[in-house]
């Protein structure tokens, strides 16, 4: 690619915190170009008058399908509900415009149903459970960690207004965490609950807690124990600018990708 060519960037989910974020990182770059932004109860509204900011002279868009025929966008970024986007994806890659999906909610059937789209298309696509650096290496460590000690169990903490649970990164470290060791039922074999659900979902054999409450981002703890010692690995986001680092890596790696790629730890060296 052309690195003096712009990489046009349409955001789906603008409005929202995350998308805000979004649309301040884009203004920040000079080799990203903003050009369109999807609500559909803002159409042609200036994308600067909701956010609070001055007019940046890209407008909402009420239609996805209009907003990609019309701005011709190379990636499609996705912070919107897990009702939306699948539907998302699916138009943008009918378009021949990447997706770059923070948006959590997918199931592994809807992963796997994506992935063989963009194969059959050669375009590139990334669903990413999380965006920030520290939280993709907690993950990694999480992995590690359980090839030496099995005994494991995930506290995610989120703000109150998240739709899923557990979140997209608690699933995500689930998955490596299975990948490294043994499945093994934890816990005392005639542990009861005595209140359905005291115990949290659980996953191959260990158990996913999920926390909502106002006043929090995303957090993520990951338990180990054994003989005579614990381990625990955690992050913290404080901010979701914390997450802009990944998401401008990810729109840049996408436009060089004729696959899926889930998790932003593939892109990572």
């Amino acid at each position: 690619m052309d690195t003096k060519q712009t990489i046009k960037v349409a955001v789906a989910g603008a409005k929202g915190r995350m998308g805000q974020e979004v649309v301040k990182m884009l203004g920040g770059d000079s080799e990203l170009s903003f050009v369109a932004a999807i609500d559909s109860k803002l159409d042609g509204v200036d994308v600067g008058e909701i956010i609070g900011g001055k007019p940046l002279g890209v407008p909402f868009v009420r239609s996805l399908e209009s907003a990609l025929t019309t701005y011709k966008p190379d990636v499609l970024v996705d912070f919107t509900t897990p009702q939306t986007v699948w539907e998302n994806m699916e138009i943008a890659l009918q378009h021949g415009v990447r997706p770059v999906v923070g948006t959590t909610g997918l199931s592994p059937e809807q992963i796997e149903l994506m992935s063989n789209t963009c194969r059959e298309r050669g375009i590139g696509a990334i669903i990413a459970p999380n965006f920030a650096i520290g939280a993709i290496l907690c993950m990694k460590f999480a992995q590690v960690a359980a090839k030496y000690m099995p005994h494991v169990e995930i506290i995610e903490l989120h703000h109150d207004q998240k739709l899923d649970a557990p979140s997209g990164t608690a699933i995500k470290t689930a998955e490596l965490i299975a990948e490294a060791r043994r499945e093994l039922r934890q816990g005392h074999p005639s542990e009861h609950e005595s209140i359905p659900g005291a115990r949290g979902a659980e996953y191959h054999g260990f158990r996913i807690h999920s926390v909502r409450l106002p006043g929090m981002v995303a957090h993520q703890e990951v338990l180990f124990g054994a003989t005579g010692q614990t381990l625990s690995i955690r992050h913290d986001s404080i901010s979701r600018e914390s997450f802009m680092p990944g998401v401008n890596m990810a729109i840049k790696a996408v436009m060089n990708l004729d696959r899926l790629v889930y998790g932003l730890e593939h892109l990572l060296d």
